[in-house]
């Protein structure tokens, strides 16, 4: 399958996101700071990337935590995924959370979350009077492996 084109305006001094390996699924997300940030534990903060972007109708772009960012810094992002949808065009922002015991350090350019683009199902809900039968039936949480 081709790639989707997006059409993107990039407002930072950094090169626009790119797959580093031809099996990546996600591209990285940069920091557009003018100076670094501190991020005491437990503290949050909306990061600005630079990027809009025009997502075509039918997917969405989600932002996600790097997992190195995650095991090395105990940062991580909030609302994860965070959904862009295909009408928003605004600047993609990164909530960002120190989840470790010191304070954190992000500088300019730093690669703080990746970007993963992926189609989207519209559905049409059909009410009913019943569900079909399964297994599992109403088994919530930790129900769904055997005994």
């Amino acid at each position: 399958m081709p790639p989707v084109d997006i059409p993107v305006v990039n407002h930072s001094e950094h090169p626009l996101p790119a797959y580093a390996t031809p099996g990546s699924s996600g591209m990285d997300l940069r920091a557009a700071l003018a100076d670094r940030i501190v991020l005491a534990p437990m503290e949050r903060i909306l990061v600005p990337t630079g990027l809009r972007m025009e997502v075509p109708e039918g997917f969405e772009a989600q932002v996600r935590p790097r997992s190195g960012l995650a095991i090395k810094k105990g940062l991580t992002c909030l609302n994860t995924p965070g959904t862009i949808d295909a009408d928003y065009r605004g600047e993609v922002q990164v909530i960002l959370v120190n989840l470790s015991q010191e304070d954190q350090v992000i500088e300019p350019g730093e690669r703080i979350a990746q970007l993963v683009v992926q189609r989207v199902e519209k559905i049409n809900w059909v009410e009913v009077d019943s569900l079909g039968e399964t297994l599992r039936k109403e088994g919530g949480f930790g129900h769904s492996g055997t005994h």
